[in-house]
Order: C-alpha cells, then structure tokens, then sequence
C-alpha cells in the first residue's frame, strides 16, 4: 500500500518495450538527430495541434523547469510563481542558477494556484525600466498544482492575459499534465497554447516512463537558446533515443491519458471511503491523483503499523495531522480496498 508519491512506482510495460526495441535495433545518430527524436517532435505536434511546436526531450523534470524558463527571462528577472510551486520549494536554487540570477517573485491563492487578481496587481507595479528593481519576465503554473487542484482553460486564460498584457511569457510546470488533461476532459491544446501558455515542461516520468520529460515551445521564437542552454547544462544526453522511445510510447495510441485516468480514477476511490469515515477531512478538493487529508491518529496509527506509506503534510490548522496521499498508474484497486478497510476498522 504505498501511497508516497507517484515517483516511487515503476514504468509502464509499453515503455519499457520501446526502450528494449531501441536497445536492440542497432546504431542510430546521437544528440537527438535519430528517428524516435523526430517521431516525438511530430506527435508533440498532432497532438496539440500546432505544426510549428519545437519540443526537447530531457531527462527530470527540473531540468525541463529551469531551461525552460531560462529561455524566457534574463539574469535581471523576475519569475511570478505561486508560494508552493515546484520551482520555487522542491528544486533547490535550480531556478536562479540556469537563469543565472533571475528573482522568484511568489503570488498567493487559494489551494495551490495563483490568484489572478493578485498577479495582476503584482504585474501592475510600476517597475519596469527601474534599474533598481528584477524585471518582470515570466509567470509560471503548475498543472496540476501542488495540491492536487487544477486550472481549467478559463483560468489559464485569466492568468495569460495579465501575463501578455505586460509582455511576459507564461510557462507550465506540466509534470501531472496528463493527469490535469483526463481531468478537465478538453483538448491538450485547450489546456495549453489556446488558453495563452508559451511554453509546457510536459511530463512523462510521474505517469509510467522511465525518466522522461519534454520542454514543448508553443512560441517557437523562444526556443532558439535552448539547444545551447540544454548543453551547456549537461542535459544533451548523447543517446538521446532512449528518451525519445519512452516518450514515444507514452504518447502513442493515447497511452498517456489512459495512465492518468486510472491514477486519477484510485484517487477518487479513496476519497470516497476515507470521506465516509468519522474524522477525516481534506484540505483540498481531489482534481488528480493527490489526495491531502487528516487522518484522525487512532487511524493513521492503524494504517501505518499495517505497513501503508504516505506522506506527513503540515496543515494550517494547529493540533491536526493531515497527511498526502498519491495514487499512479499501476495503483491497484486491491491496495486501495485494504487501506479503506484498515482505515475504516480503526
């Protein structure tokens, strides 16, 4: 019953295929010329619908982050995040370091996402031009976000036109994209470009690949650094098919959405038992795959010395222990049935 995180589970048998097929088909061009690089680039394409899309395979998700937004802001700028994300809480000083000094610049809201009301007041300061202040140049979203909530394409909308208004670019932390997709049930270019981001850090990696993700410049004028930022990083690999054909898979015959689906789907079973049960509470509404709830202490006492894993989560609220819960592809029903079991006999 391990409900730590969706980075502890394994890959999806596809994937671990297509990585064997590309083991085994002999030589092929390296720093991504071969043939599986391309192939993504054109499915990236298909999928959300825009054939002028320039995508980059890279190996984590931070390295997708801060390249990503390098391209997008100065040394002297300013990046508009919420409190909480990724960017600005889980990847040490990534941000600052391959920007070579920009400024995290945090904009609060209620579960996980940026209030646009706020960000608009933020962007409205009169500092451009000011030398002595970071300059605005990016905001950045996480989808889904990091408590569990996503942002539906209108208020993606509401965000980027604050962020264009003012001229800056608008960039997605994607790492549970898929998850956000089979969500909110719209198109990926819905959930992405149409809705005004320029550029997506999609991730594969959480959602049954081995360790892949794609930088995807909906702004392609944006991408003409990358390829050196990417090098000068460490992060060109010179097999770069091996990344490649697990993105392949996983976009492949809608293998990614049906991934997310599921995990989605397990967390929404246990939300279901554990909101029946006297005691709990979630912090916050259940979009994707992470659930954030407290747990009364006779129950996680249960749940742990059965040898269920979760995370412990601060809450807000003093005296109660609340905890996080994520659920992934390969989650079994059988695993959830017992943690409610458990949880509902304490």
């Amino acid at each position: 019953m391990n409900f730590r995180s969706d980075n502890e589970v394994g890959a999806h048998p596809a994937i671990i295929e297509a990585v064997s097929r590309a083991f085994s088909g002999g030589t092929a061009p390296s720093y991504g010329a071969d043939a599986w690089t391309h192939k993504v680039e054109q499915r990236l394409r298909d999928l959300f619908e825009r054939p002028d899309l320039v995508a980059f395979p890279v190996a984590t998700g931070t390295a997708a982050n801060v390249l990503s937004l390098a391209c997008c802001t100065p040394p002297w700028g300013a990046i508009f995040c919420h409190p909480a994300a990724h960017i600005a809480v889980d990847e040490a000083n990534a941000p600052e370091f391959f920007t070579s000094g920009a400024k995290l610049c945090p904009v609060g809201g209620p579960a996980g996402k940026i209030d646009p009301r706020k960000l608009a007041e933020a962007l409205a300061e009169p500092v451009y031009g000011v030398v002595h202040h970071p300059q605005p140049a990016a905001v950045s979203i996480t989808q889904a976000t990091e408590s569990g909530t996503v942002y539906g394409p209108e208020e993606i909308a509401a965000i980027a036109t604050s962020t264009h208004r003012h001229g800056l670019k608008l960039h997605m932390d994607g790492a549970r994209f898929a998850n956000a997709l089979a969500f909110v049930g719209c198109t990926p270019a819905e959930l992405s470009w149409k809705a005004g981001v320029d550029v997506l850090s999609l991730g594969a990696t959480k959602n049954g690949a081995i360790a892949a993700e794609a930088v995807v410049f909906f702004n392609a004028g944006l991408a003409r650094e990358f390829e050196f930022r990417r090098k000068r990083g460490g992060h060109l690999l010179s097999k770069m098919r091996f990344l490649s054909a697990q993105l392949e898979a996983y976009l492949t015959d809608g293998l990614w959405l049906a991934n997310a689906r599921h995990a989605n789907a397990m967390a929404r079973h246990l939300v279901a038992g554990l909101t029946a049960l006297k005691g709990t509470q979630l912090l916050y509404p259940v979009d994707a795959n992470e659930i954030f709830v407290v747990l009364p202490a006779r129950m996680h006492d249960a749940l742990e010395a059965a040898g269920a894993q979760y995370h412990p989560w601060p809450s807000d609220r003093p005296g109660e222990r609340a905890f996080r819960l994520v659920t992934a592809f390969d989650t079994s029903s059988a695993d959830v049935e017992r943690f409610l079991s458990i949880a509902k006999a304490a």
